[in-house]
């Protein structure tokens, strides 16, 4: 593994564990100046609007289960199941970093968000949200 990797390694695996413990300023601090997010539910152009939502996801989070990770120079893929309390129960999900100067500038969450729109509808959220 090149210290490239390596870095890309410890960068994307501080901000999912920080993510996933809830500790906002941690993954704050892996993500870049100029940063976006985008999943099949919400697009954010910067890291606050991306973790603007975290507390409440995390509510309904009641486990993880990583599937596989992948480390490149400036990339990396996580696949991992999400367990949550809501009808939807495990989501199995696949995330993609690009990364450059060792921060996240761009995640990209990939899954099947069928589920999920009767549970934002019935939050009163119909369409993707946008910062």
């Amino acid at each position: 593994m090149t210290s490239a990797t390596a870095r890309t390694r410890q960068t994307v695996q501080a901000y999912h564990q920080a993510r996933f413990g809830g500790d906002v300023a941690a993954a704050a601090a892996q993500l870049a100046g100029t940063f976006t997010f985008q999943s099949p539910l919400i697009r954010s152009d910067d890291a606050t609007g991306h973790l603007a939502g975290l507390p409440g996801f995390l509510q309904v989070v009641t486990g993880i289960d990583m599937i596989s990770e992948l480390y490149g120079e400036s990339e990396a893929t996580l696949v991992y199941d999400v367990h949550t309390a809501t009808p939807v129960g495990t989501q199995r999900t696949a995330e993609h970093f690009r990364l450059r100067d060792d921060r996240i500038e761009s995640i990209a969450l990939i899954f099947d968000a069928t589920r999920w729109h009767a549970i934002m509808a019935a939050a009163g959220q119909t369409e993707p949200a946008s910062d």
